[in-house]
């Protein structure tokens, strides 16, 4: 067949068809068959693409955040919706514009923060100190370097800079604390009452109005859509290890990780910074540089510490006369690290430059680093070799399970049969969930999926988290449906009454209401609803003792003018009502509050106002930054 084809494409036909192929690629440019570009962003900020990978990523935080905050009543279906998915997409799109603000301020996350934010750890730390050991061995265990960490470490230090500055720059005056002060501690005298419930006269309920009811509000009386599973479990904590290791194999293993048991060297520094900005000029670069010559010229042991609280601009460290502690080689950049290990103990260096400024560096003390023997860490060799071994045999065990489940995408029967782990089920449940591995919002998210749901496919390897994952399949699938008027009949007829009352208990309420603010007096209207007022005089915001929905309504209400009083309705958390009166406003008693109690809401106001200027800086950089937002993508 091809020598056919060779044959019939020799002469004329096999020029006029590369004539036309020439003709081809000349008109529409041989770049159309190279040049497929499509977009996969999120949004577009700037020139700043948000990924749909970021993008997952932040959703899938922010959905195991509120799955360990609120445990039981975790709603999976909340981040389903646009308006949540538009609110982290928006947090990511305020972080990405800070970031290009710091960038055009010249701010940078100092040595001395992203050293105490890794310090701070739990992960890194012995005995609540943190041990640089214990911080290469965690790493490593993610595959990651000492750099690498410090560098997301970094990135998610950067959104916070300007807002910090923002707050770290707010005023508040003594006169904008004694309006805030005297608002806080106002005092009112106010009366109230709880109103009863009216007796319902008209309890019947037609056939025909249930029938209206029920079509109207059917979406009120629908069985959810649900599905159970099939599926395959993958459980670290479920494997046998059977060979344990011998002494030579420990050995051998201290030798090979010997670093992990070495304390390295460790030098106590404190610095100098002059600041360089991001976009420096040449004349800024060397007024920077002339000025850390000079300070480095004046430096001595016994007033550096005066220098570094006078002159440094690394806020986070001059406090301390630029004390950054004992630091080991690898924590800081290349050029700080090269010159604080090239000095010798009490010395003090020329100015460094680094991505921050120019440093001067004083050398207090060292401490050598020396490793444990064998026998002190034999038993953690030993714990991290069973442990290391469970690891190795979950990765393998998995890694096939995704094989095998993957090119038998319709069934797990052969990856069971192979891998000799049984196929369990799961009872029927609904987007919200249920109990033990049907509340983890990745499993829920996966069995609702096209892929498994639509198309009948295996899912990927979900991990659970700890060694744990599974691959799952629809069992059977039950289509949301409206449950039929016979079956919810006693709940339609239950909820026509309660909105009757409910009415009947707001005309009541109003009837009262608008007696009061005629002028009738308060105790004569409560007795002839059967009702008793109470009364509290110089209530405060916080007063025990008061309906929280009646001192809340209490403290909105106007100033009572002319003798008489404001009065208000105000439903109750019990889905009744309550009427209010204020007859009397004083401020708040200043002389009472202490200087601990000002200084402490001072900071609380610098902090509430630090983040409302920080929304208006962010508002306003999204005035002149083009964004685009791919919704579909979400």
């Amino acid at each position: 067949m091809l020598q056919a084809l060779r044959n019939k494409l020799h002469g004329w036909p096999s020029i006029v068809i590369l004539g036309i192929c020439v003709f081809a690629i000349s008109f529409f440019g041989i770049e159309s068959y190279f040049a497929s570009h499509t977009d996969t962003y999120v949004a577009m900020v700037g020139k700043h693409e948000i990924s749909q990978r970021d993008f997952q990523d932040r959703m899938n935080e922010a959905r195991r955040d509120a799955m360990a905050r609120m445990g039981d009543q975790f709603d999976a279906t909340e981040f389903e919706k646009p308006e949540t998915k538009r609110q982290i997409l928006d947090q990511l799109i305020n972080e990405q514009l800070l970031r290009q603000a710091n960038d055009d301020l010249g701010m940078k996350v100092s040595s001395a923060d992203l050293r105490d934010r890794i310090s701070s750890q739990q992960a890194f730390q012995v005995n609540g100190q943190f041990d640089p050991a214990t911080y290469r061995a965690v790493l490593a265990t993610q595959n990651m370097t000492p750099a690498m960490f410090e560098n997301s470490q970094r990135a998610s230090l950067e959104p916070f800079l300007l807002p910090r500055a923002i707050i770290a720059s707010t005023v508040i005056t003594d006169a904008d604390m004694d309006r805030y002060l005297g608002l806080l501690y106002q005092r009112r005298d106010l009366r109230w009452f709880a109103v009863p419930r009216p007796t319902l006269t008209d309890t019947t309920v037609t056939d025909a109005q249930l029938d209206a009811y029920y079509k109207e509000h059917q979406a009120d009386f629908m069985n959810p859509e649900q599905v159970s599973l099939k599926y395959i479990e993958v459980n670290g904590a479920d494997l046998k290890i059977d060979a344990q290791p011998s002494e030579d194999d420990l050995k051998k293993r201290y030798e090979q990780e010997k670093q992990r048991f070495v304390q390295p060297e460790q030098r106590l520094v404190s610095h100098i910074l002059v600041n360089v900005p991001k976009n420096a000029t040449p004349d800024q670069q060397k007024a920077a540089l002339a000025k850390a010559e000079k300070i480095a010229s004046e430096a001595t042991p016994e007033n550096f510490a005066k220098l570094a609280t006078e002159d440094s601009d690394d806020l986070g460290s001059k406090r301390s006369g630029g004390d950054l502690g004992w630091l080991e080689k690898g924590v800081t950049n290349a050029a700080f690290d090269s010159a604080l290990f090239a000095l010798q103990k009490g010395q003090i260096s020329k100015p460094v430059l680094s991505d921050e400024g120019y440093h001067v560096l004083w050398l207090r003390d060292v401490r050598s680093g020396d490793a444990k023997p064998f026998a002190e860490v034999r038993d953690q060799i030993a714990k991290d070799y069973t442990s290391t071994e469970r690891d190795r045999q979950y990765n393998e065990l998995a890694g096939k399970l995704t094989d095998q489940t993957y090119q038998n995408p319709s069934t797990l029967d052969p990856a069971a049969q192979e891998l000799k782990l049984p196929v369990k089920t799961t009872e029927l449940f609904s987007r919200k969930g249920g109990e033990g591995i049907l509340a983890n919002p990745k499993l829920i998210q996966a069995a609702f999926s096209d892929d498994v749901l639509t198309q009948g496919n295996n899912s990927g390897l979900i991990d659970l988290g700890q060694d744990h994952a599974v691959v799952v399949r629809v069992d059977k699938h039950v289509p949301a449906a409206a449950r039929p008027l016979a079956e919810v009949k006693d709940q339609v007829r239950q909820k026509i009454l309660d909105e009757r009352t409910a009415a009947e208990e707001q005309k009541h309420a109003d009837a009262l209401l608008a007696r009061l603010q005629k002028g009738e007096d308060m105790q004569a209207v409560a007795s002839s609803a059967g009702a008793t007022v109470q009364t509290t005089a110089d209530a405060v915001r916080m007063q025990q003792g008061v309906a929280p929905e009646v001192l809340q309504q209490a403290f909105l209400l106007p100033h009572p003018a002319g003798g008489k009083a404001e009065f208000a309705r105000v439903a109750t958390h019990d889905g009744n009502y309550a009427l209010v009166a204020v007859d009397k406003v004083q401020d708040g008693d200043l002389s009472k509050i202490t200087a601990e109690q000002r200084s402490t809401l001072r900071d609380q106001m610098a902090q509430a106002y630090g983040i409302l200027a920080t929304q208006g800086f962010i508002d306003a950089l999204k005035a002149k930054t083009e964004i685009k937002i791919a919704a579909d993508r979400m």
